[in-house]
């Protein structure tokens, strides 16, 4: 399962259920992928085929909306627990 925390322009902003436990983001576009780690700093994990311009158009989305996507992690993945 792999729900999605928003959608900001072409880009989906979604957890996948299955992963290891630090908190982290992935992001798709019709371009590419990335993944992001929120803690202990905001930080690419990796990508495909994203240009370096939208990784960093995709970093200051995360930024500016880190707290909802740390919210919406700990709704899915510790108040599940």
């Amino acid at each position: 399962m792999s729900p999605t925390v928003f959608i900001f322009g072409k880009y989906r902003f979604y957890f996948n259920s299955r992963e290891e436990t630090r908190m982290h983001v992935h992001i798709q576009s019709a371009n590419g992928e990335a993944k992001f780690w929120l803690e202990p700093l905001i930080a690419l994990s990796d990508s495909y085929s994203l240009k370096t311009s939208e990784l960093k158009e995709i970093q200051k989305i995360v930024e500016d909306r880190r707290n909802e996507i740390i919210e919406a992690w700990k709704k899915h993945f510790i108040n599940k627990r």
